[in-house]
């Protein structure tokens, strides 16, 4: 898929993958729009994107109140006309065990990672085939792939995300309607960092793991790649994503592996 001309709203964009995919994209000639809670930062990146090339827009929005998305997507469709290619890219994580967590974490977390993407994709999903289709890129986690210690809510939220895109898919498949999931594993991001404890407090550092992980911009090549290939999935990071092929080939060794998992 050409990606030159093509409009893309993308949440999450204010650091990590979601920035780095931003300036990938910049450089291709797109229309972008970008959505993230920090206002000064995500100036900072717009003004990045149009010098590498790009039209760009900004929308802060916190998705954990999946109220106000209406009038959100209203504003994104005021920007360049359409939305061509959704990357539902904003998250939150999680470390804590499942009966220290209060409830009220586990419906943030399901606010956020699914919720929001689902409601802007209900939304959006008429505009998209009255134009004649669009892609849905939606990025998971290999957390949705398999249960992960102190990730409970994270891991459901991520698993909803597969069923829910992959359903989509094969409603309007016939309607050029695509998903593209993408699934990664270590990238060195702020997302620990960012991450909710029992309580709800953040986390307030970068995990050992993911400070080894695989650099934002290494993760943005592959993403756009698979964007612009239109590839169901793609899995993104380092050693660690055999895991994925654990559970899919051999199950009992997966789950043995996972318990084995040094908590972060």
């Amino acid at each position: 898929m050409k990606l030159e001309g093509k409009t893309i709203w993308i949440t999450g964009a204010s650091s990590g993958i979601g920035e780095a995919c931003a300036y990938e994209l910049a450089k291709e000639k797109t229309n972008l729009i970008l959505t993230g809670t920090r206002k000064d930062k995500l100036g900072e990146v717009q003004s990045k994107c149009r010098a590498l090339g790009a039209a760009c827009a900004i929308l802060p929005y916190d998705f954990s109140d999946v109220s106000g998305i209406p009038e959100l997507l209203e504003k994104a469709l005021g920007c360049f006309g359409q939305v061509d290619i959704m990357f539902n890219n904003a998250g939150i994580s999680q470390r804590a065990k499942v009966g220290e967590t209060i409830f009220e974490v586990d419906r943030k977390i399901m606010e956020v990672n699914f919720f929001a993407p689902v409601y802007i994709t209900k939304l959006l999903l008429p505009h998209m085939l009255e134009n004649g289709g669009g892609t849905f890129v939606t990025t998971t986690s290999i957390a949705g792939r398999f249960g992960f210690p102190l990730r409970s809510a994270y891991a459901a939220s991520k698993h909803a995300l597969y069923g829910f895109f992959e359903s989509l898919q094969a409603e309007y498949y016939d309607k050029n309607i695509r998903s593209v999931l993408v699934c990664p594993g270590r990238v060195k991001t702020n997302i620990s960092f960012y991450a909710l404890e029992k309580d709800g407090q953040q986390h307030g550092k970068l995990d050992a793991g993911q400070a080894g992980g695989i650099s934002p911009e290494k993760a943005a090549k592959k993403i756009i790649k698979a964007i612009r290939n239109q590839k169901p999935e793609v899995l993104v990071g380092g050693k660690e994503l055999l895991m994925v092929y654990f559970k899919r080939f051999l199950p009992a060794l997966n789950r043995l592996l996972a318990r084995k998992i040094k908590p972060e």
